[in-house]
């Protein structure tokens, strides 16, 4: 498990690493935008949660950083996000570019074998105790926060980091709309995770 662990750790850091320097070189006169636009990313931000999750179960660090984000919700809850990273990509989003090169490299990793490489850890490897049916609607305050925070830094900039939520294109209401379809999806991902959780405790 250490093994798998340190390989996804090692991954997920090198392709976060990779991406923000793929950023930086395309914008050397405003670096500091750059930044900001990195980590305004859901795939980012939820792939750096991944690579925390890889390390500390790698590790085993006794930081309180550590203990929890190895917590059997914390480690469910970012199988549920990371998920949907990979499906609304793939679904959604995949056709909008077509990457080269090192671009092309950081994106497989951030949308393909990190997703499908967690997914498949927390189904081997991950604690499954103290999760109930509960924690699915705890886990949405991560993409609501998200949401909150995207409207708000695109009413001041103009930028958005995605189609389904510019509002330039589509509106406050058109943006609600969507947005109130993807909390839909990522409650119905809790639940699976819930139920795949149970499911595997206690099999029939």
């Amino acid at each position: 498990m250490r093994v798998y662990a340190a390989l996804g750790a090692f991954l997920g850091w090198f392709a976060l690493t990779l991406q923000l320097y793929l950023m930086l070189v395309q914008a050397p006169a405003a670096m500091l935008g750059a930044v900001i636009t990195y980590f305004s990313f859901f795939t980012i931000l939820t792939n750096f949660l991944v690579a925390l999750v890889f390390t500390a179960a790698a590790v085993r660090p006794r930081a309180r950083w550590g203990q929890w984000v190895l917590r059997p919700s914390v480690q469910a809850s970012t199988a549920a996000y990371i998920a949907i990273v990979g499906i609304v990509y793939q679904l959604l989003l995949r056709h909008l570019w077509n990457p080269q090169g090192a671009q092309w490299v950081a994106d497989v990793l951030l949308h393909s074998v990190i997703p499908a490489g967690y997914v498949l850890y927390w189904w081997l490897f991950a604690p499954r105790d103290e999760l109930s049916w509960k924690n699915a609607i705890g886990w949405l305050v991560y993409p609501g926060a998200y949401l909150v925070y995207t409207l708000a830094r695109g009413a001041v900039s103009g930028l958005y980091p995605y189609p389904f939520v510019d509002v330039n294109a589509l509106g406050y209401g058109g943006v609600l709309a969507r947005a109130a379809g993807l909390m839909m999806v990522f409650l119905g991902m809790g639940l699976l995770i819930v139920a795949i959780a149970r499911w595997k405790r206690n099999p029939a």
